[in-house]
């Protein structure tokens, strides 16, 4: 019998790959991104340290005001420019992308776009 992974376990599968090629120091942390079925979180992490710098969900009320749905290319971009101006006020200008073993289009690509206009570079 054929057993077929999970969707699940094949986004892990290739986030572990990722991860041991990217790492976030303390010059340039890494911003990693999740998303759910709901609701998308966006993090920027120092590996070294061990620390979440500056992270953003939109499940909190910032991010969550003026939005219709929090599952969308909309919610997505709001929650880029959200996240990058905190890492603006942070002192942080230059991250390491992590896709979080997701393919970079739709959200992931809006969240990413927003997040370079807001001032991030990577």
């Amino acid at each position: 019998m054929i057993t077929k992974p999970s969707r699940a376990e094949i986004r892990q599968k290739k986030h572990r790959r990722m991860r041991n090629r990217i790492s976030g120091t303390a010059e340039c942390p890494r911003l990693c991104v999740f998303r759910s079925n709901k609701h998308m979180y966006a993090q920027i992490v120092d590996d070294v340290a061990g620390k979440t710098i500056v992270s953003a969900s939109t499940l909190q009320a910032a991010v969550k005001e003026g939005l219709q749905y929090t599952d969308n290319v909309e919610a997505a971009a709001k929650l880029g420019t959200v996240i990058g101006e905190r890492a603006v006020q942070a002192g942080i200008k230059e991250v390491v992308f992590d896709r979080g073993g997701f393919v970079y289009h739709g959200k992931i690509q809006a969240l990413a776009d927003a997040a370079r206009e807001a001032g991030l570079t990577f």
